[in-house]
């Protein structure tokens, strides 16, 4: 994994192990994003040789965990958290509440009527 770790992170919000792990996450996916497409596309072109395939296959079977999409998830840029996010403000439901109420968020006010 620490071959992943940047030197210098460039998150614009509060540093959390799960945020720096996830935007590690994020960062590898889209360096490695290319490769991936052009093996994917080889393992499943039927046109191709049978020993092509199974070798693009076998070399996406052996890329790192974190090149994978599925790996990174949405958390919250205040705290952290991995649920209740918004994805439009990047916030956990309490945090965006909090925010929006003190009039941190542009455009966001309480709802009344």
């Amino acid at each position: 994994m620490s071959m992943f770790r940047a030197k210098k992170l460039d998150l614009g919000c509060f540093v959390n192990v799960r945020n720096m792990r996830d935007h590690t996450k994020r960062k590898v996916f889209a360096e490695f994003e290319p490769e991936r497409q052009a093996l994917r596309y080889m393992a499943r072109n039927t046109t191709l040789p049978a020993r092509v395939r199974a070798q693009a296959q076998l070399e996406l079977t052996q890329m790192h965990a974190y090149t994978r999409s599925t790996q990174f998830k949405n958390r919250c840029i205040m705290g952290g958290k991995g649920r209740g996010i918004m994805s439009d403000f990047k916030m956990s439901r309490y945090q965006f509440r909090v925010n929006a109420i003190s009039g941190n968020l542009p455009g966001v006010k309480k709802a009344s009527w």
